[in-house]
């Protein structure tokens, strides 16, 4: 039985470490929205807004078409990482479902 613990301990280890390297991945994915949304705010806004009263377009009005197309894009990105790291996805599911079904076996094994 301590056996059967300790293999499963042992298939448990490498996914949960795949596991952890996609929550550095989504967390690299949040970092890049971040510095992505930034950079956006402060090198496009100036020129598109700048384009956009060259058109014709209001100061004001221009700024917040600029700003809001952008934020939907931060906001995109942001909840993509987000969603990724979610415990649901990090869970080692294999392992639990490994456990389960040797818990059921042993019930079996035991209760007849």
């Amino acid at each position: 039985m301590s056996a059967l613990v300790r293999n499963e301990v042992d298939l448990a280890r490498p996914e949960v470490h795949t596991n952890l390297d996609r929550a550095g991945t989504a967390l690299g994915v949040l970092v890049g929205a971040v510095i992505i949304a930034l950079t956006a705010l402060n090198v496009l806004v100036a020129a598109l807004v700048a384009g956009l009263v060259e058109l014709g377009v209001d100061n004001g009005v221009a700024a917040l078409l600029v700003g809001a197309v952008l934020a939907v894009i931060a906001y995109a990105m942001t909840r993509e990482g987000l969603q990724q790291l979610k415990v649901s996805r990090l869970a080692p599911t294999r392992t639990a479902e490994n456990l389960q079904r040797h818990a059921k076996a042993v019930k079996e094994v035991y209760h007849g």
